[in-house]
């Protein structure tokens, strides 16, 4: 089943940007507008991970921490505070009530998603090893399903064990000759050229409607899972 995040918000705007992009990477999503409804929710369906602000109607998101951590079924339960103070005295006290880790907002849609698969690799390491997650794309190992955007990708199984493989690594370049061993595997001979072929074939299996590539060309090297480039 796909992680649960629990948004503890009262801002309907930042819930509503927060759930099309937490499900478009792959989570379902529970809600709460506040500290006393928040304790209720939690209890109702223990979430795997939760994103809590700091400044809340009728409790605060600290005394919201505390009383997650106070209860036996919530106290493991990660927690993210989403803050608009930002200084360090803030931060440290957001720490010391228990949280996990500290955003400050405005903050990037991405780097929020990095930071709960971070976050749920350290904590829940067999939820985190059944999502992959790079920018707006989301591989779903157990499901064999990718979405992008919140859209579904189809691709043939070469090409979801390539996107598998560099999603697994984003950022590092591969040669033909290492995606080969990785992908095909060491037994099997097939041209190299042959990478180019399924590159070909996943960049436009996930470029569709004028997305931006994130396969990056690096040329007389190989290709990588990077941000938007050539």
């Amino acid at each position: 089943m796909r992680p649960l995040v629990l948004i503890i918000e009262d801002q309907e705007a930042l819930v509503t940007m927060l759930r099309y992009n937490l499900e478009g990477a792959g989570f379902r999503v529970n809600t709460a507008g506040d500290g006393e409804e928040a304790l209720v929710v939690a209890a109702e369906e223990v979430p795997d991970l939760i994103l809590l602000d700091w400044m809340l109607p009728l409790m605060s998101g600290i005394e919201v921490c505390r009383q997650l951590r106070s209860k036996p079924d919530t106290k493991r339960v990660p927690i993210i505070m989403l803050t608009a103070r930002g200084e360090e005295t803030d931060k440290l006290r957001g720490l010391d009530s228990g949280c996990d880790d500290y955003m400050t907002k405005p903050f990037s849609p991405a780097e929020l998603i990095a930071r709960i698969n971070a976050v749920l690799r350290r904590s829940k390491p067999e939820l985190s090893s059944e999502m992959l997650a790079f920018e707006d794309l989301a591989m779903d190992l157990a499901a064999h399903r990718v979405k992008r955007n919140g859209h579904d990708v189809h691709l043939g199984p070469t090409e979801f064990r390539l996107l598998r493989h560099l999603m697994q690594n984003p950022g590092r370049v591969f040669t033909r000759e290492q995606l080969l061993d990785s992908v095909w595997g060491r037994d099997v001979y097939v041209e190299p050229r042959t990478v180019d072929v399924h590159i070909r074939r996943l960049r436009k299996a996930l470029n569709q409607n004028g997305s931006d590539d994130l396969i990056r060309t690096v040329r007389s090297a190989g290709y990588s899972l990077d941000r938007a480039g050539p």
